[in-house]
């Protein structure tokens, strides 16, 4: 059966309000959780960027089920891989064993605040294998030295693991992304129904882990007024990620968006109350392959709305069509 998984997505939402948002999610049926790790939020309109690793934690003694994880986090640039190392084995153990570490190359838009400029794609991925060595390194316990190309690590040591480390996630775009998750990856991580992308993941090495993928939704009841807040928030996600990697600011975002019309955006994003049409749009995740999809609900004062209808109506309608 396919799990359907709920996005506390940082973007939109205060870290309280994120926080009781995965609570209720819980509460509801959802089978899993993620959560962004943005400095920034992609649009003006979204409004909020907390730092993810708090709610996380929070997050973590707010609930007892539901699984958390990063989707995704950097570890390249803002945060130094033993650091993420530490802040992801602290999470397990507080969230007794229900933490996966998702892993990406990053986007311009949150990485650029620590200056050094933007590499190019290639860098980015050889930036990425060395963190997820140096992270697995420190996982297994133990001193770890190392002189790197990108990242030096002197006498580390994680003093807190858990008895089982975060299983790890790898965010992937093409090819080169594809075998490096294969090869070091514990799952994959995808925002777009790509066989071809879970199929090169396999040939790397990945046949038989999860994958999970991630589909926005605008649920209101006036269809009107959810392409209108897709439109306003989320117009951002048809640029594909070779665009959005690079965008350095909101203001660019809005800049790169600024003739996508809401028929545009409709088009994309299932819009309503209708769950039929939200099936159809999850349909192509499950068809691909995926065996996790995770539901952006977009809007941060709606996910109670949208909760509330998830448990009545979009979770069993899902669950008859997928299961």
């Amino acid at each position: 059966m396919v799990q359907i998984g709920y996005t506390m997505m940082t973007e939109q939402a205060g870290p309280r309000e994120l926080v009781d948002h995965v609570v209720r999610a819980e509460e509801v049926g959802f089978d899993f959780s993620v959560t962004s790790d943005h400095y920034f939020p992609w649009l003006r309109s979204q409004g909020h960027a907390p730092y993810a690793w708090s709610v996380l934690g929070a997050a973590a003694q707010a609930t007892s089920r539901i699984p958390l994880m990063t989707y995704v986090t950097c570890p390249t640039f803002r945060y130094h891989p033993a650091v993420v190392a530490q802040k992801a084995a602290t999470l397990q153990l507080l969230s007794e064993g229900r933490f996966r570490l998702g892993l990406g190359s990053g986007e311009n838009l949150n990485e650029h605040i620590v200056g050094g400029g933007w590499p190019s794609v290639d860098v980015r991925h050889e930036m990425l294998e060395e963190a997820v060595e140096i992270i697995r390194a420190l996982f297994e316990g133990g001193h770890v030295n190392r002189r790197g190309t990108h990242f030096d690590v002197e006498s580390a040591r994680l003093w807190d693991l858990p008895d089982s480390p975060p299983p790890i996630g790898i965010a992937v775009s093409g090819e080169r992304s594809c075998a490096l998750a294969g090869r070091l990856g514990d799952l994959v991580i995808a925002t777009e129904p790509e066989s071809g992308l879970l199929e090169s993941f396999d040939r790397h090495g990945g046949a038989g882990k999860p994958r999970v993928g991630q589909l926005p939704v605008s649920y209101d009841p006036d269809r009107d007024a959810a392409v209108k807040r897709a439109h306003a928030q989320f117009r951002w996600f048809g640029n594909g990620w070779k665009v959005n990697a690079e965008l350095p600011h909101p203001d660019s975002f809005e800049g790169a968006t600024q003739f996508v019309t809401p028929d545009d955006v409709a088009g994309s994003i299932p819009c309503g109350d209708d769950p039929e049409v939200f099936v159809e749009a999850v349909r192509p995740y499950a068809e691909a392959g995926f065996t996790e999809i995770a539901l952006v609900q977009i809007g941060g004062e709606t996910q109670s709305a949208f909760l509330d209808w998830a448990e009545k109506t979009l979770l069993p309608a899902l669950r008859d069509a997928l299961g």
